[in-house]
């Protein structure tokens, strides 16, 4: 626990977790804790100091900030990690903070945040700075089969590529997109896609695709793939994308349109707005929320809940927002 710069706490002073996951990322961040302590302190923040041992750990962390009533939770961590807080958060007051410390950290770069690295080693101190006097907006989440996700539920090809990597060594991690893609290239050389049957917003619609997403944010594959260059973080719409095809060439071929910005005008890519998903399959299939391997089943059933989490939004980021002023 810091000092807070006017000394001794009282309720005047905003309140914060400082979260931290010590297996994110490829470097280490427990050494760099006290700087980003000192750095939110320094704002006029009281902040207190916990790790995650688990994935379990950092929702019920989550969950009981928001029943204590603290104004945010700044997180350090993955996109993992901030999917895993972000939804023991989902419809409290408490706002959350990202300090993005992980692999891909796609969430940051939605919001224009520099991650932290060992040539980027500053970074968590100054992303602290930038947070603690940024606004609060409201951002919508995701509900598949009950559980919450931030950015993305996948079906398919990608959930088995994340099944196959997760959870990995953190010397793994310095060969992470080298070794996504291997892992994608596999599985997508056994994978021979599924029937799927869905309903989005009551319509029925019916295919063989190889890959579905759900998304609410617009980067995807790592951040290396613009999905839904129009999508908003506040306008209660999730997009569905469904991608036909059924063997490796396919997979080739959509992982390059996605990278080129061509899928947007594929005609083997599709593109669904919705509130309400279900879709269901005569075969199992597998799901990634957040970049996490999560279950197989045979029926998924997705809702958005509109700006159900408050969040700290940098400044710039701002424009993601259909309404600019949702700020609390």
């Amino acid at each position: 626990m810091s000092q807070p710069l006017f000394g001794l706490y009282n309720e005047r002073m905003p309140k914060a977790l400082l979260v931290y996951n010590p297996a994110a990322g490829r470097i280490p961040v427990r050494t760099f804790m006290p700087a980003v302590d000192r750095e939110l302190a320094k704002a006029g923040w009281y902040v207190e100091v916990i790790e995650t041992r688990s994935g379990e750990h950092a929702v019920q962390i989550a969950k009981q900030a928001a029943t204590e009533g603290y104004d945010a939770l700044f997180a350090v961590g993955g996109d993992g990690t901030i999917g895993q807080i972000a939804s023991g958060l989902a419809g409290s007051d408490t706002a959350l903070g990202v300090l993005p410390a992980g692999t891909a950290n796609v969430w940051a770069r939605e919001l224009g945040l520099t991650s932290f690295s060992l040539s980027h080693w500053w970074t968590l101190r100054e992303n602290a700075a930038t947070l603690a006097i940024a606004p609060v907006c409201k951002v919508d989440m995701g509900l598949c089969n009950g559980h919450p996700f931030l950015m993305w539920a996948g079906m398919g090809l990608d959930a088995l590529a994340v099944r196959t990597l997760e959870p990995r060594e953190r010397i793994e991690k310095f060969f992470a997109v080298p070794e996504f893609a291997a892992s994608t290239i596999w599985n997508a050389s056994q994978w021979r896609g599924i029937q799927l049957r869905l309903w989005v917003d009551g319509k029925e619609v019916e295919g063989h695709f190889i890959l579905a997403v759900v998304n609410n944010i617009r980067h995807y594959m790592g951040g290396l793939a613009n999905l839904s260059p129009e999508a908003f973080l506040d306008d209660g719409l999730f997009d569905l994308w469904l991608f036909t095809g059924s063997n490796l060439a396919d997979a080739f071929r959509h992982a390059f349109d996605l990278w080129q910005g061509r899928h947007v005008t594929s005609d083997a890519a599709r593109r669904i707005p919705f509130h309400t998903l279900r879709m269901e399959a005569d075969t199992s299939f597998a799901v990634q929320m957040d970049g996490e391997p999560m279950f197989d089943t045979l029926k998924a059933e997705i809702t958005v809940e509109p700006q159900a989490l408050h969040v700290l939004i940098p400044p710039k980021a701002l424009e993601l927002f259909r309404n600019h002023f949702g700020k609390t």
